[in-house]
């Protein structure tokens, strides 16, 4: 097995709202994701996630607190993908990695189609018996 490259991602929400991007490039170009990128060196997660989403997005975010960590190996890479509940703190544009975003329900996330990793992500999101509401890990606000 290949060395794991962490990978972190974002669930922002916005009116009960998720967004997912749309990959224009790469492997899984076409697919939709929750916007995110790879760890670089001496990151931490969210600082990753931070910078990756200004670099996809254009936005600065928030990140609020864990949801998930999975583990997928797909035929070029394996992942250990980091999902957080994000705040948008500014409006959004698409970057060079996606050729387009939705805001959509989160039970309307299952009819796009993601790579596995980010699908069973979004599973775990529809059935997320919590609020996806995003709260600070620290205040619980």
């Amino acid at each position: 097995m290949s060395k794991i490259i962490d990978v972190a991602a974002a669930v922002i929400i916005r009116e009960g709202l998720v967004l997912i991007a749309r990959r224009s490039s790469g492997p899984r170009a076409g697919l939709w994701e929750f916007p995110g990128g790879k760890q670089e060196p001496g990151e931490t997660l969210e600082s990753c996630l931070a910078r990756e989403i200004h670099e996809e997005l254009g936005t600065h975010v928030q990140v609020k607190r864990h949801f998930l960590t999975l583990e997928h190996t797909y035929p070029d890479i394996d992942i250990r993908l980091h999902v957080f509940f994000c705040e948008a703190l500014s409006d959004m544009r698409t970057g060079d990695d996606h050729q387009e975003f939705r805001w959509v329900r989160p039970k309307e996330l299952l009819r796009f189609s993601f790579p596995e990793a980010d699908r069973l992500a979004a599973e775990k999101l529809v059935s997320y018996s919590g609020s996806p509401k995003c709260t600070d890990r620290r205040t619980g606000n």
